[in-house]
């Protein structure tokens, strides 16, 4: 570690910008498209400036303390695989006592937004928060791990439609199916790039399990499911026009991402998750948002 690094590493500040980048904060542009999605679906127009507070908080905290949870779970695994060797603890940036204090002070601001929506909100914070500690674990037993960090996006349009309305409907549950499934499809595509590293560790994803040219087309099959359940949702939505070019476009972008990375080329990973699901998140969300508001 360079005597900058350790500098910063022992800085409150310079610790809080080694964590944000340890858990990709950024990142947060996945989930939180959905969540304004279904808050406007279920608030049937601009939703109120409260509801619109607490729900950032308590999306970006929640995603906040997932990945947290991850990198600590993990960390002994990302030593040992060169692709991860460089995160923030296995690198020695980050003592662990530092990344549970993030994580105490992120549930702080989690449970401050919870308690501030409605009761069911209040009731169920744990079973929200339950899949995301859950998720790291999945992949020492089951090549079926992808489908937990699609549980833990099924909870972002369920979570709203109860935080904010006290109740679930259809479309909802619909639409979270979508997401979730859409996620997961990712998580495959994603996990690519561990193929080798997880066999040898005896480590389990569906690459591992069925080899790059299966898992790529699982990955394109999910993706299907995904496209079923988004337009399912139309009509249990009330949906209109903007709904549905949201979708064509939706349905647009993810075949762009499956078409870059047709070949399996692992460099093409960074453009198909990074950049398309940040643009397939926020693309679908104005849709939605526009469909609602017009």
């Amino acid at each position: 570690m360079s005597q900058a690094a350790a500098t910063a590493g022992r800085a409150p500040l310079g610790k809080l910008a080694i964590f944000a980048r340890s858990i990709k904060f950024e990142h947060s542009i996945f989930a939180l498209p959905f969540a304004y999605a279904a808050l406007f679906l279920v608030e049937d127009g601009w939703p109120l400036a409260s509801h619109f507070l607490w729900i950032t908080l308590a999306m970006v905290s929640a995603r906040t303390i997932a990945m947290a949870a991850n990198r600590l779970i993990d960390a002994q695994i990302d030593a040992r695989n060169p692709r991860t060797a460089g995160r923030a603890l296995p690198a020695g940036l980050l003592a662990r006592r530092d990344m549970l204090l993030f994580m105490g002070l992120s549930l702080a601001l989690f449970l401050l937004a919870v308690y501030n929506l409605s009761q069911w909100a209040q009731r169920l914070w744990p079973a929200a928060l339950t899949p995301m500690i859950l998720y790291p674990y999945l992949k020492r037993f089951t090549w079926l791990c992808h489908f937990g960090i699609g549980l833990v996006y099924l909870v972002v349009p369920t979570g709203v439609w109860l935080a904010v309305a006290d109740e679930l409907t259809a479309g909802s549950i619909l639409l979270a199916a979508g997401a979730a499934l859409w996620v997961s499809g990712f998580d495959v595509i994603y996990a690519l790039q561990d193929l080798a590293f997880d066999r040898k560790e005896g480590l389990h994803s569906i690459p591992a399990r069925f080899g790059k040219v299966w898992a790529l087309a699982i990955a394109r099959g999910v993706h299907l499911l995904t496209i079923a359940f988004v337009v399912a949702a139309g009509p249990l939505l009330d949906a209109g026009a903007f709904y549905y070019t949201g979708v064509v476009a939706f349905i647009a972008l993810i075949l762009y991402e499956h078409w870059l990375m047709r070949s399996g080329d692992e460099s093409k990973i960074g453009m198909a998750f990074f950049n398309m699901n940040g643009i397939i998140a926020v693309v679908f969300f104005l849709f939605v948002m526009a469909d609602v508001l017009v």
